[in-house]
């Protein structure tokens, strides 16, 4: 409440871009690593994905705060429910929570769009699930600023055939050409794979270095 008696929200300026996608050999998250507030760059080296457990991944899009706390607070009780029923969380599972948790605080001003990705007993699992408790199953989402640019690559390359190295690249450059074209998208490309043993950290690469990269090859 302000002193003159009117309540106001707190708008988010914010921007990112990051991007999952589900294939045959397993689910392929691609996140840049840019803070922005409004036209201000906060920092270039955020952790854009969370690691909830070795079988499950958590991306981070609007308030980093939000994200970080509740995808924080899913880690916890994904290890509560591993302890009681002695086995691991189903990737349904873990996103039904998540978008239980939040549902309670609908309308009160939370920021959050993440995709929850993993591998259990039926496979890859991939979830988008938003600061309004929707949650939505699908094979790709992309979620920020420069979503609509990663879109444009995937649409144009995702096949279900695609070996490992194939994903990897489409993902690493989906969100080059996000960070190409959206102001508030940048800094670094951090690409995960998840597969059946768990998800694996492929490569931390700067977007001058690929567009150097891309370039030369063009």
């Amino acid at each position: 409440m302000f002193p003159d008696g009117v309540e106001r929200k707190i708008e988010f300026l914010h921007g990112t871009t990051t991007l999952a996608f589900k294939f045959q050999h397993g689910v392929i998250v691609a996140v840049d690593s840019r803070a922005t507030a409004g036209s201000y760059i906060a920092s270039q080296t955020v952790k854009k994905v969370i690691e909830i457990n070795p079988y499950l991944l958590g991306t981070m899009a609007g308030g980093a705060a939000d994200c970080s706390f509740w995808e924080r607070l899913l880690a916890r009780q994904c290890r509560i429910y591993e302890l009681r029923n002695k086995e691991r969380i189903s990737v349904a599972a873990a996103s039904k929570l998540l978008a239980n948790m939040v549902y309670q605080y609908k309308g009160m001003g939370l920021s959050m769009g993440t995709m929850v990705c993993g591998w259990d007993k039926r496979g890859p699992g991939l979830y988008y699930v938003d600061s309004e408790g929707n949650r939505v199953c699908g094979d790709l989402f992309a979620v920020g600023s420069g979503s609509m640019y990663a879109y444009g690559v995937m649409d144009s390359g995702l096949r279900n055939d695609l070996s490992v190295e194939e994903a990897c690249e489409l993902g690493r450059r989906a969100i080059y050409q996000a960070t190409y074209r959206d102001a508030y998208s940048g800094g670094q490309v951090n690409l995960y794979h998840v597969h059946s043993e768990g998800w694996t950290r492929v490569s931390q690469e700067d977007v001058l270095m690929l567009h150097q990269q891309y370039r030369d090859q063009a």
